[in-house]
């Protein structure tokens, strides 16, 4: 099966693209810089696209088994430390997905032989900041900034329904992985001695390990009924407090003291709110469907990237 991969250089992306590549997909990588393409593995075309148009890649999607569009300006900026959400930043963080929408719209279009399915992704910001109640693919957008972010993703590519191409709303969470995303960034001040959680720590945080996703990805490509959006996060939420505690034991390292929400926000402004504001997110719909996961707790999601064994409050951890 051919599959374009837009975003494909990301933590997602590339993991995705290894494991399609590894059962013999032809993958093909849509990328806006050649330079950023060394952790890809050798036969995956890379085809330079601009990011908002057709042009040169098009013709690609001529009977393409799958199109899964995952581009956009990361949230949190591409340093170990948060970018602040500028207007500049603001605007590149909504144009780049809308953009990339646009172009996967027009291939679409011209394509004679349309793809079987477009994955198009978002995240769980489309739900705006809550507490601790569940939240599912029925609840309802947020009014954020983040919810108007992703609402604007989702919609970008509505157009291929038009031309009978089944469409999957990936709605992801906080993504675990040792390559890269918000773990390295929490993993480091333990690794320093001085971890701890977030704010007043009791925020929802709606995770899923990394092989999760692509599991998840690749199981709503093959799934012939899957339609409209799916929450891509782990069965059992924690608060940010028992990720750090968990985080801290997996690692051999003590929770020392907690980072002040405050002092956060003024530091780095609004872009604070993806690790002080929380949702307790439910993959409803995929476990409906069928989806087995990996890693339903935390603990075993951790142990399994830190390849350490937690036994610790694991039961008592994983029902709180």
């Amino acid at each position: 099966m051919r599959v374009i991969v837009t975003g494909g250089t990301g933590l997602i992306g590339q993991a995705l693209v290894h494991s399609l590549h590894h059962d013999g997909h032809e993958v093909i990588v849509l990328g806006r810089n050649p330079n950023k393409t060394s952790g890809l593995p050798r036969g995956v075309k890379i085809t330079v696209w601009d990011g908002k148009t057709a042009n040169g890649w098009g013709q690609l999607a001529d009977g393409a088994g799958a199109i899964v569009n995952l581009a956009g300006a990361s949230i949190a900026g591409e340093g170990f430390l948060p970018e602040r959400w500028s207007s500049e930043k603001r605007a590149a963080i909504k144009d780049s997905r809308l953009n990339a929408g646009m172009a996967v719209n027009a291939a679409v279009a011209g394509a004679k032989t349309k793809p079987g399915v477009l994955i198009q992704s978002s995240a769980v910001g489309y739900y705006g900041v809550h507490g601790d109640e569940n939240l599912t693919e029925a609840s309802p957008a947020g009014d954020d900034f983040l919810a108007e972010v992703t609402k604007a993703w989702e919609d970008s590519t509505k157009g291929v329904e038009d031309h009978g191409v089944r469409r999957a709303i990936i709605r992801t969470g906080v993504v675990l992985s040792r390559d890269g995303g918000a773990l390295p960034r929490m993993a480091l001040p333990f690794k320093l001695f001085a971890g701890g959680y977030f704010g007043d720590g009791k925020q929802q945080m709606s995770w899923i390990h990394i092989d999760d996703e692509i599991g998840a990805i690749r199981f709503l490509i093959d799934q012939a009924d899957a339609r409209g959006p799916f929450n891509l996060t782990a069965p059992n939420p924690v608060t940010n407090k028992q990720l750090a505690k968990v985080l801290g034991e997996s690692m051999k390292r003590p929770m020392i003291a907690p980072v002040p929400g405050f002092a956060m926000k003024a530091a780095f402004g609004d872009v604070t709110t993806v690790v002080l504001d929380g949702q307790r997110v439910i993959p409803q719909r995929l476990l409906e469907l069928g989806y087995q996961f990996k890693y339903t707790t935390i603990q075993q999601a951790l142990t399994a990237i830190y390849g350490r064994t937690m036994v610790k409050q694991e039961s008592h951890a994983a029902h709180h």
